[in-house]
Formats: C-alpha cells, structure tokens, sequence
C-alpha cells in the first residue's frame, strides 16, 4: 500500500505522457527530461494528453510502484502550465485533492512544517 506522507518530495510533470509507457519508461523520463532521480523516493505523478488519467510512479528502497487513476467521467480540470520549468511540485495533501479531480491550487490548509517551540 501506498502512503503519502507530508515529508514526500511529489512532484507533477507539467507535459502529458504517453500513457502506454511502463515503470522502466517513465523512471528513464524522470532522469532524462525532468532531470530528476527515480530513485531517490520522490513521488512523480503524470497525466494523460487528455486529462483523463493520472499515473503515480515512486521507488520505495525494493522496487517501484506504479498506480493509475482513470476518470470515468469528465476529466482533471487542474494541471500547472509550462513556465521553464517541466515540474512542478505539490504538498502531500494538494495530491490529495488532485487524485479527487480536484483543483488543489484552490485548497487552503496548514503548512506542512512550522516550529513548536517558543520563538526567540
């Protein structure tokens, strides 16, 4: 089982995929085009061209995992436009509301990190 976790790096590929790639295909677009590594146990999640379905790819420390989520109505009205960069990254509760086929640029909530100390 998968668990996201607010210490996660996730980050979102801004271009579609092609959907008909497996693990070893999107781990090799991970390191060639976004220009991150597979490995290390960030969580990267693409979409189709049209923005019907969605794919998780993550390596846990044994092996890869990779989920698919497909709409069966409508499509996922979000998904961060290409400014210079081909990622984008996301908290572990926006993913949430993206994987609901929602807008989590929309989504208000505590930050993932904050001190509890008393401040100096």
């Amino acid at each position: 089982m998968l668990q996201i976790t607010p210490q996660m790096k996730i980050l979102v590929a801004v271009e579609p995929a092609d959907f008909r790639r497996g693990i070893d295909a999107l781990a090799r677009l991970c390191q060639e085009t976004l220009q991150h590594d597979p490995f290390a146990g960030t969580v990267f999640v693409f979409r189709n061209r049209r923005a019907t379905a969605l794919k998780v790819l993550m390596y846990d420390g044994q092996g890869f995992w990779l989920c698919q989520k497909r709409l069966s109505q409508g499509r996922f009205p979000w998904w961060p436009a290409a400014a210079g960069e081909g990622t984008q990254r996301l908290a572990a509760h926006q993913l949430s509301v993206l994987l609901s086929a929602g807008d989590p640029t929309r989504m208000r909530a505590a930050a993932d990190w904050r001190p509890v100390g008393p401040l100096t």
